[in-house]
């Protein structure tokens, strides 16, 4: 595996393939949370379900973790592989006018996503671990919709999140249809697929914004 990823298209299609795994439970996370402003009963239906569900638990949780930090690894080591590969400063090089803000910029968009999963570990994965594993607390099947949703009750709270979803959307509009360019995607359903790809990565982002501001106004 090791000397796999030392092949500059290898690191690229698992960069590829690890993006798109990611995105999947972006998806599934969305769809899950959006039944919050819908149906409370549905949002603590289904959040019981997966958090105390066995294969959810232990199988997909942990490959999902994996999945984070493999990502933003190879993000981190590509970025470098790049950055050393210019052994000249470019003098003649117009970056902005052969790519885009987004692309030359993932570093720092994939940061900020990366600093807000800490934050969003912090609100809810590490109190459910705690919940579970550490105090043993007798499981209630209803309680997540009020553990969500007073995470939106602080105004700076609302606001790290809609910045970080602002950010998360720059991160897609890139990433997501590079991820089939790296997996050599180019045929016939190209152009359509691109089209799926943006708004994809605006719809969601624009829906988890949202969801904390429903919640946060919602508490007022």
């Amino acid at each position: 595996m090791g000397g796999l990823l030392k092949s500059s298209i290898a690191r690229k299609v698992a960069m590829a393939l690890s993006g798109l795994f990611l995105v999947l439970f972006l998806f599934q996370h969305f769809s899950i949370n959006f039944t919050s402003v819908i149906c409370q009963d549905t949002f603590n239906e289904l959040s019981h379900f997966m958090g105390t569900n066995f294969f959810v638990q232990a199988i997909l949780q942990p490959i999902l973790i994996f999945g984070v930090i493999f990502h933003f690894i190879m993000g981190f080591v590509l970025e470098i592989k790049n950055r050393n590969a210019r052994t000249y400063s470019y003098v003649k090089y117009n970056g902005a006018a052969n790519s885009s803000w987004m692309s030359r910029n993932m570093i720092y968009s994939g940061a900020v996503i990366l600093a807000f999963l800490c934050l969003h570990f912090y609100d809810f994965w590490f109190p459910e671990i705690s919940h579970k594993y550490i105090h043993r607390l007798p499981e209630d099947p209803t309680r997540y919709y009020e553990e969500t949703v007073v995470k939106f009750k602080d105004l700076w709270r609302v606001i790290l999140y809609v910045i970080s979803f602002i950010f998360l959307m720059l991160h897609l509009l890139h990433g997501f249809s590079s991820s089939f360019q790296s997996m050599g995607w180019n045929n016939k359903y190209s152009k359509g697929l691109r089209g799926f790809t943006v708004a994809f990565a605006i719809i969601i982002p624009l829906g988890f914004i949202f969801i904390a501001l429903f919640h946060y106004f919602n508490q007022l």
